[in-house]
């Protein structure tokens, strides 16, 4: 047994060029051979959730790129204390490179992004899942539902990173040659179908819901197995890896092509397929949109607040009673503190509990619709050209900007999202310990470091902007400390829906049916559909007449109903758009002005550096030299 694991070792080094500290992570501790790993069904259930293991680590938002490379986000990097990993936030600085890659989970040179790793883990599990006697047929079957469903996902998530990558179909023999040793990379579309094919495999043996969720939260369901079959063949189906021009000529050294040369609209088809499939079958488990219900102790709630706290706790719900909730990892979001303001001088003694530093570029600000549901600068009666010029907040929007309060007109007329997913100088702030209606607070953004006492730029939210829908209204950060936990979502069904839409207006063009699935997403955002709202406000009336149109409207709905969940980074990827994205530079107001004159001037934060070579992750350099049959990914 000591052979193996010690083969096994020399297979991640050929594949990765790190070092092999150790392979098997089995329990009990010290304990290195697979005997002992499936002597019994207890020992077998241990070993499955080590399979489970890197999944849960990939709950940490500061490590996933579709969190912290999606430009919604700024997190600053002059500080004098580094609280937290900001290698992901720092790729759009223009850190990455080759030499030694950041969020590098090819090599997986942490435990949390030893991908590869994981799949053989999850290889050793199906090779060996017949050893128990005592393991039961039917939990037999389900474990090993679980096991490809996870051995396909860990697939997925090195292809959305690296596009190509090899298939570890099963573990290497101890006889297997050097030759055999040094994988290859696979074309994008092998690895596509083989992703799926594991997926098909899986989901039949499947429960569709978690029955005891005291004992079993967080394990993979029929119902997640679909949705992530839809997000696979959305993202086969999208302009990065769909006949993509700029990858054409990559291939392996052997001449083997690595990227289709053409486009195929018929994985758009089968993308509309695999996601009506998902939605029918999470309906059909009681799954639908979210609604806030008050608690006992919130008598009165105004309609535009009941909204704002709907869109909220379709994310910060526990997840038991978020009716939405197709999928989320285990581990809670462990990030709330960063995304509130101080709100008194009481909130700046939680220095530790609330930082506040994430912060929410003007970009972003701007891209939420305006109140008739159409983009701010398309709006004929949105004053877009007037939308810096100073207003005070009066009885008509006191719930969502305090009363007397000077702040820019652009706050003003905004969709419900908009309040719900943003603090902001003179904005409300609903919770935080305060639910009367005649004693909120209120986000004080302008000078902040007068606020706060002595200037510490540890302290210091870089735009005046918080990303508001990642925090519970019910966590408290001002006079003492509370947090309500809740897992950040992975899928939840007003996504799922917005994917369908995507995939049928990419398949067919604009339908009633797209339609349809997009003024759900719309209705529960207080907001008329997408037909009404364009042809009676839109400067395009038009617009949703198209496929291009409807595209583009379409994945902003995408980026306004999804925004700061990490899936933004990963849509404006698929989509070839991330690069359109972040040549604006990321601007916010200037902070450390008291007075709204000066204070309401925009000004640049940083620009961002993301080039054409940007959409894939490098290979690191070594491990090229290590294993002579891979390749670089194109322009590293």
């Amino acid at each position: 047994m000591k052979k193996i694991a010690q083969f096994i070792c020399v297979v991640v080094v050929v594949l990765s060029g790190v070092s092999c500290k150790k392979y098997l992570d089995l329990a009990p501790d010290n304990t290195g051979t697979l005997e002992y790993a499936f002597r019994n069904r207890n020992e077998t259930e241990n070993y499955l959730f080590t399979c489970y293991a890197t999944l849960q680590q990939f709950a940490n938002a500061t490590t996933n790129a579709g969190f912290t490379t999606s430009g919604e986000i700024i997190y600053p990097n002059n500080l004098t204390k580094h609280p937290i990993d900001e290698t992901g936030f720092n790729l759009l600085r223009g850190s990455q490179n080759s030499s030694q890659p950041g969020l590098n989970y090819w090599d997986g040179e942490n435990s949390g992004q030893a991908v590869f790793r994981s799949i053989r883990r999850c290889n050793t599990m199906l090779e060996n899942i017949n050893k128990p006697v005592d393991l039961g047929e039917g939990e037999k079957k389900r474990w090993i539902a679980e096991t490809k469903f996870l051995k396909a996902y860990y697939h997925f998530y090195l292809a959305r990173l690296y596009g190509p990558i090899p298939l570890i179909k099963t573990n290497l023999d101890i006889t297997a040659s050097t030759e055999e040793i040094k994988v290859k990379r696979a074309p994008v579309d092998s690895v596509f179908n083989y992703i799926v094919s594991l997926l098909d495999e899986a989901a039949p043996d499947l429960p569709p819901v978690i029955d005891n969720q005291a004992k079993e939260l967080g394990r993979i369901t029929r119902n997640i197995a679909l949705s992530v079959k839809a997000d696979v063949l959305m993202t086969a189906a999208s302009p990065l890896f769909n006949g993509n021009p700029d990858y054409t000529s990559t291939q392996n050294k052997d001449g083997q092509k690595l990227f289709p040369a053409a486009y195929d609209p018929a994985k758009w088809q089968r993308a509309a397929i695999a996601c009506k499939e998902a939605i029918d079958a999470c309906e059909a488990s009681g799954l639908k949109l979210y609604t806030f219900i008050p608690p006992a102790s919130i008598r009165v709630l105004p309609d535009s607040l009941r909204t704002v706290l709907t869109l909220q706790g379709a994310v910060t719900e526990k997840w038991e009673q978020n009716s939405e909730l197709i999928w989320a990892l285990n581990p809670t979001f462990s990030w709330q503190g960063y995304a509130t303001p101080r709100l008194t001088q009481k909130g700046v003694v939680n220095i530790f509990s609330n930082p506040s530093t994430f912060a929410v570029p003007m970009s972003i600000q701007e891209l939420f619709y305006s109140d008739k549901g159409v983009p701010i600068n398309e709006d004929k009666t949105f004053d877009y050209p007037g939308r810096y010029s100073l207003k005070t907040g009066d009885d008509a929007n006191r719930f969502y900007i305090a009363k007397d309060s000077v702040t820019v007109k652009e706050h003003f007329n905004r969709e419900p999202r908009f309040y719900a997913n943003l603090g902001f100088d003179g904005g409300i702030w609903f919770g935080n310990g305060k639910t009367n209606l005649n004693d909120m607070y209120h986000v004080w953004a302008r000078g902040i470091e007068s606020f706060a006492g002595p200037k510490d730029v540890n302290t210091l939210n870089i735009t005046g902007y918080w990303p508001k829908k990642l925090v519970n209204y019910q966590s408290v950060y001002d006079d003492g400390f509370q947090e309500i936990s809740y897992r950040l979502p992975m899928i939840r069904l007003a996504g799922l829906y917005l994917l369908y839409a995507e995939a049928l207006n990419e398949a067919n063009g604009p339908t009633a049916e797209a339609y349809l699935y997009i003024d759900k997403v719309r209705a529960r955002a207080g907001l008329k559909g997408v037909v009404e709202s364009w042809t009676d406000y839109s400067k395009n009336p038009g617009k949703f007449g198209s496929k291009e149109g409807l595209r583009q409207i379409i994945h902003q709905e995408r980026r306004l109903e999804l925004c700061f969940e990490g899936q933004s980074g990963w849509d404006l990827r698929r989509w070839k758009e991330l690069q359109i994205v972040l040549s604006t530079p990321m601007q916010g107001w200037n902070v450390y002005e008291n007075k709204p004159a000066n204070y309401y001037q925009p000004r640049t934060v940083f620009t961002a550096i993301f080039g054409l070579r940007n959409y894939l992750w490098p290979i690191k350099d070594n491990s090229l030299i290590v294993n002579g049959n891979l390749v670089q990914n194109p322009y590293w």
